[in-house]
């Protein structure tokens, strides 16, 4: 983390009442790229109990800086970003989160920025509020009552982006299938007129039509070799159920694919059967 432009920011928690709330901050510290973290009279917690609700973050509880005086706890900090519900008269500078996230990334070159959150019931009270340098209003509903750990989420969320720290890369499939052939486009599409064909799906319908349809779809889903064969595995057994079960009438063995219609795949098909 202290390599990040994200190493200034400091979260200053005034007065939480609840642990739970401390650890839920913890949290979002972890994930978000924040490791400082500053608590004014808090209430009573043990360390142990926020490792355990907030799981792997040691490093950051192990720091965790307690103060008894606001004053002392954002004395080395340059700029101080306060997150309130209320709006007061006095013209304070007035931030959204994300605008909040750029205000605190251009000062922290300069020197420490804290994040200040008040008490659960009651949030910043005017005189913390008349020492902040701008203030946020986190944009919800009438309902304006977000959890104290909520805020810190969002706030941090905001950073996390701004900064360019959102890096982690989710892994994708354990197999990685490649993208399916034209002969196994066509071979589906082959054999999805023949299940359509046999459940009479095209009695009073255009058999031409559906299929550009269906093509389009199947093109604009962009199925890989997997899953398209999937697709075409449940197309084939469509037909092999109606024929076990004597719907109809056996026409081709199991391994050998139905003739195309040139309407699906054109004159020039390989692998066709003839008639």
């Amino acid at each position: 983390m202290s390599d990040s432009s994200l190493a200034r920011i400091a979260v200053v928690l005034y007065e939480p009442q609840d642990p739970v709330n401390i650890a839920g901050t913890v949290r979002a510290m972890k994930n978000m790229g924040v490791s400082t973290l500053r608590l004014v009279r808090p209430v009573h917690y043990e360390p142990v109990r926020l490792e355990g609700i907030a799981h792997d973050t040691w490093e950051i509880i192990n720091a965790i800086e307690t103060y008894g005086d606001f004053d002392e706890a954002v004395a080395d900090c340059v700029r101080l970003i306060g997150f309130t519900a209320r709006r007061r008269k006095a013209k304070w500078q007035l931030l959204d989160p994300r605008s909040a996230a750029e205000d605190a990334l251009g000062h922290a070159p300069h020197g420490r920025v804290g994040l200040v959150f008040g008490r659960e019931d009651s949030g910043l009270p005017n005189e913390i509020l008349d020492r902040v340098h701008a203030a946020v209003n986190i944009p919800t509903t009438t309902h304006a009552s977000l959890n104290l750990a909520q805020a810190v989420l969002i706030a941090l969320y905001e950073l996390h982006l701004a900064a360019g720290d959102a890096t982690r890369t989710l892994r994708g499939p354990r197999k990685e299938a490649p993208p399916p052939t034209t002969d196994l486009y066509e071979r589906y599409f082959t054999e999805l007129h023949r299940a359509l064909d046999a459940i009479q799906f095209f009695k009073t319908r255009f058999p031409e039509h559906i299929m550009r349809s269906l093509r389009a779809i199947t093109f604009r889903a962009a199925p890989d070799d997997r899953e398209l064969s999937l697709l075409r595995a449940m197309a084939l057994e469509v037909v092999r159920f109606l024929e076990r079960t004597e719907r109809i009438e056996r026409t081709l063995p199991d391994d050998v694919s139905p003739r195309p219609p040139r309407h699906v795949t054109g004159r020039n098909t390989s692998n066709r059967t003839e008639d």
